[in-house]
């Protein structure tokens, strides 16, 4: 199952250093860009982010347009939040 969502800014967390650092890359854009998402992947949902697992074991926090009630409408329209 997969929902639609804009998109823009996001921060991949790729692992940690050898101090326990999160090692992070920060991508800004300037437009937001509408999505296709697999549900699946959602790990967690706030009011401005949603975090994703994204390839080889990173972890991927997506800047999102509409607010957390809007991504509950949609999981609900999907059939998988109750």
């Amino acid at each position: 199952m997969f929902i639609k969502v804009k998109m823009r800014n996001h921060v991949i967390q790729h692992g940690f250093d050898q101090n326990n650092k999160e090692i992070e890359e920060k991508v800004e854009n300037q437009e937001w860009a509408e999505k296709i998402i697999p549900i699946s992947r959602i790990k967690s949902v706030t009011e401005k982010a949603l975090l994703m697992d994204y390839a080889h074991g990173r972890w991927i926090y997506w800047e999102y347009e509409g607010g957390l009630a809007s991504i509950e409408m949609k999981l609900k329209k999907a059939g998988v939040f109750l």
